[in-house]
């Protein structure tokens, strides 16, 4: 809340000054397009420092172009900034007044978006199981998902745990964080199994009936958590454990019957089933524990989280001003954005005064509303704003003939304003549409020929939208494999880092490292950054989608390399694990080595040269062999304890499957060189 506080009271502050400043722009002459280009980029400048920098920047922006609309022989120019800085103070006071009388309510918007998202991140990774034709297309989705997840995430981990520094501790509160930490649970465990799909593939091809009875378990499961996100409040509603409990009791009598009937031979086979079950149990756990915490149950000083050890999972925004000097730099995406949208701003705005537009400051209107940092966003959004506004005007005409009240077109303005801003996040033209009709509605009030205003608005937006897609496309690009290979990079490490966490903890065991659970969130985070820098590169032109496809196997491949590590990772913290052997040593130091010539791999690799050339296959790693089939038979033959050889079986098939692939991971880095 102080955060919000903060950024709405600099938001006055700016608009103030530039609406000041923009109202002297018209008597500047010769000057007016330099000085109107060098505000437009210090402005949008200021979004370096991150979201909600942004949305400060955006309204210096609107500040900024509205002050050319600002024509008024009533208003003094310093009146006319002080009343718009009066403005931003009422809706501060209005934003903390709501705060007080509905503190929860953006805790349980986030809460209910992640159970959600939740429920449908199961749901994909049930689709995923069994061969199918579509799998590349559910893990596209998987991936895009699991990026949404992720910034809710770490939405929630701020607004829970920094509410309850500052306020101290809530019963609400706590509970609440409580949830969110079997959330983190659930999506990790989600991404753990089943790995290795050839072999899945293969066990559900010959036992069909496993694979339908998992799927209709983790669909219930998905189901249960979608339909307690709808009534998040109402626990007497929550669906039964009944249904869940049966299905998990048919799946154990069911592997348990295939164990006594085939004994040692298909022994791999019930390891393997065995092991994917105990990960759905470990889900309906966290599932049962979310509705015990929403059927607000007393907490007992065990249950509640300490603030040390929560503290170091918030990242705390860098606001120091020597990062605007480092990003001063056409290697700085939002550097080159903020100089071209001030570029764009300038040559729209004297495009207008040239051609003698009626409201030329629309045009820079349509470009600062449309045009963002990334190609593949102004592209969708340029469509939806030429669109929505088509929309508009269309329904607007319709009703300018019907309709002549002044009052009535108020009125339809005002409900037209909320409903814009309540559709502009979740569908940008339906809120494109309304945001026309609530300019026509007000312009009808005082406009006796209201069809020329439709008539402008529809040529203005065009144009605008017109410049702000063909500066995206050719003045200063910031194509996405410019970019990606650091995403690559940083996924990779922050993968290592986790695998090394995981693997000296199965060492030397003991209490679980802060460190570990460090590394497992920045893991996630890479990987998410990681997937939405890929997503923008699938929008763009072909022509810039350089390497696409061994940049998506690198993706997937960083992909399945955390969903193994979260295998591994569930396992050693939720089970009585054996001492590490000398092998378990051996292959994850291999591992670890492949991992690291992987980065320095890719630290070489230059992704915006459009061909590669092929390096001496010596440079892949080939020499060093295990068999995870045989490490496993050793164990079982070694002990008749059934929980060494789940263990086994686990452990050595995701160093299998780790190793394998590092490797690929080598072959494909090994391809490119600096040329």
């Amino acid at each position: 809340m102080k955060q919000k506080q903060l950024g709405i009271l600099f938001s006055a502050v700016l608009v103030v000054i530039v609406s000041f400043i923009g109202g002297y722009l018209h008597h500047l002459n010769g000057l007016l397009y330099p000085v109107l280009g060098m505000l437009t980029f210090g402005i949008a400048y200021i979004s370096i420092y991150g979201f909600r920098a942004s949305l400060i920047s955006f309204s210096g922006l609107m500040a900024l172009v509205l002050s050319f609309g600002h024509i008024s022989s009533g208003l003094e120019n310093y009146q006319y900034a002080l009343l718009i800085g009066l403005g931003g103070l009422w809706y501060l006071i209005l934003s903390t007044i709501t705060q007080h009388l509905n503190p929860k309510a953006q805790i349980e918007e986030t809460l209910n978006n992640t159970f959600k998202l939740t429920a449908d991140f199961l749901d994909l990774r049930r689709q995923l199981i069994g061969d199918q034709s579509s799998r590349d297309e559910v893990q596209s989705q998987l991936m895009v998902v699991q990026s949404e997840l992720t910034e809710d995430h770490q939405t929630l981990r701020e607004i829970l745990i920094l509410s309850r520094k500052s306020s101290g501790k809530s019963h609400y509160q706590d509970k609440r964080l409580l949830v969110f930490i079997q959330f983190v649970e659930i999506l990790q465990k989600a991404m753990a199994n089943p790995v290795n799909y050839e072999k899945m593939d293969a066990l559900f091809e010959e036992l069909p009936r496993f694979k339908t009875d998992f799927q209709n378990l983790i669909l219930e499961l998905s189901n249960q958590l979608s339909f307690i996100g709808q009534n998040i409040n109402k626990p007497k509603l929550f669906p039964s454990n009944k249904k869940l409990v049966k299905a998990i009791d048919e799946l154990e009598e069911a592997i348990l019957r295939l164990k006594e009937e085939h004994g040692f031979e298909d022994y791999e086979s019930y390891l393997m089933l065995q092991n994917f079950l105990d990960y759905q149990i470990q889900q309906y756990e966290n599932l049962k524990r979310i509705k015990r915490l929403l059927g607000n149950p007393e907490l007992s000083s065990k249950d509640l989280v300490k603030n040390d050890k929560i503290k170091p999972f918030i990242v705390f925004k860098d606001y120091d001003l020597r990062l605007l000097v480092r990003n001063f730099s056409l290697r700085s995406t939002i550097f080159k954005h903020s100089l071209r949208l001030a570029i764009t701003v300038v040559f729209g705005y004297g495009l207008g005064l040239l051609f003698d537009f009626q409201n030329p400051y629309w045009i820079m209107l349509s470009i600062i509303v449309i045009m963002r940092p990334s190609y593949g966003l102004t592209k969708t959004r340029t469509k939806d704003r030429i669109l929505g506004t088509l929309l508009g005007a269309a329904i607007a005409t319709g009703l300018v003939y019907v309709i002549s009240d002044p009052y009535i077109f108020g009125v339809l303005g005002l409900i037209s304003l909320v409903i814009a801003f309540s559709m502009i996040k979740k569908n940008y033209r339906a809120g494109a549409t309304f945001i026309t009709l609530t300019v026509i509605f007000i312009y009808a009030i005082s406009q006796p020929d209201i069809s020329k205003i439709i008539q402008f608005r529809v040529i203005d937006t065009l144009v605008g939208a017109g410049l702000a897609y063909i500066a995206m496309r050719w003045l200063l690009p910031a194509w996405s494999f410019m970019k990606i290979g650091d995403n690559i990079k940083d996924s990779l490490k922050a993968n290592t880092n986790f695998f090394k966490s995981i693997s000296s903890y199965y060492q030397y065991k003991g209490k679980v490292p802060s460190d570990l659970k460090m590394n497992r969130k920045e893991a996630f985070l890479q990987m998410s950054n990681l997937s939405s820098a890929f997503q923008l590169m699938a929008q763009e032109p072909k022509s810039k989608q350089r390497h696409i496809d061994d940049i998506y196997e690198l993706v997937v491949l960083n992909h399945s390399l955390l969903a193994s590590l979260s295998s591994l990772n569930i396992y050693i913290q939720n089970n009585k694990t054996t001492s590490a052997s000398r092998d378990f040593k051996l292959i994850s130091d291999k591992v670890i080595e492949n991992l690291d010539r992987v980065y320095e791999q890719l630290q070489k690799i230059d992704f915006e040269t459009p061909k590669s050339t092929a390096l001496n296959t010596a440079e892949k790693s080939r020499s060093f062999k295990f068999s995870a089939a045989q490490l496993t038979k050793e164990t079982v033959l070694e002990t008749s304890n059934e929980h060494t050889h789940k263990e086994a079986h686990l452990v050595w098939e995701q160093l299998r499957w780790l190793f394998s692939l590092s490797e690929k991971m080598l072959t494909i880095t090994a391809k490119y060189t600096e040329i």
